[in-house]
């Protein structure tokens, strides 16, 4: 998988969580805020935790925000100071930005002005986030331990028509070391399916499995094309 820029900015639960997952899932990432505690928490946890003012454009140049490639504005209650970094990052033309909403109106605020997509901490956790936005091609994603989970993935083309036997599922730890739990197909669901069962397009997977192992399955693809 390849290792993406990504900045967090404000690290209360929802982004501190994020900050870490995206760093475990080999990221480069950059988390701001201007709670030192906060800061010093994620200190060696992460690529760089900074306490900074994200408010300011001087202070996000000076950081060299505007190389980075994705961000999330992870701030909390602050809506005025979460629309204003979104629009700052906007203005740095960073090309993805992920920002978190409190209310239907704020996301749609949000969006108006810059913002990739908006998520709602209600629903979307941290570490989901992380997985379903930066681990490609994974629709869900459900944490079990902080780098094994279940995804949920649209069966990859190259599979289509192939058995599980045929694709290297049949004894799928001496090749993927994943399990596939389920397939979905359309109204149906195959639980535990047979080694000779075969893909078809559309199919949906709910895959366990550690991160790397289940992009060696899915592959690869921008998230630029996702959002």
């Amino acid at each position: 998988m390849a290792s993406r820029q990504i900045v967090v900015i404000g690290l209360g639960r929802f982004g501190t969580r994020a900050a870490m997952t995206l760093y475990q899932l080999g990221h480069d990432v950059m988390a701001i805020d201007l709670d030192d505690r906060k800061v010093q928490a994620l200190t060696g946890v992460v690529t760089h935790a900074v306490k900074a003012d994200a408010t300011d454009e001087v202070t996000l140049k000076e950081l060299g925000v505007d190389n980075f490639q994705y961000a999330i504005v992870a701030i909390g209650r602050n809506t005025e100071a979460s629309i204003m970094v979104t629009v700052l990052l906007r203005d740095l033309e960073i090309p993805v930005i992920v920002s978190r909403a409190q209310s239907e109106l704020h996301g749609e605020t949000l969006k108006r002005i810059g913002a990739s997509k908006t998520v709602f901490p209600e629903k979307d956790g941290g570490a989901s986030l992380a997985h379903d936005l930066f681990l490609p091609g994974v629709e869900q994603y459900l944490e079990l331990t902080s780098s094994f989970g279940i995804s949920r993935v649209q069966v990859p083309i190259k599979y289509v028509g192939h058995s599980l036997k045929d694709s290297g599922f049949s004894n799928a730890r001496d090749k993927y070391g994943v399990v596939i739990l389920a397939i979905q197909r359309r109204d149906d669901v195959i639980l535990n399916p047979d080694e000779d069962e075969k893909f078809i397009n559309d199919d949906i997977l709910l895959i366990a499995g550690t991160d790397d192992r289940v992009v060696r399955v899915i592959g690869t693809q921008s998230l630029e094309n996702e959002i």
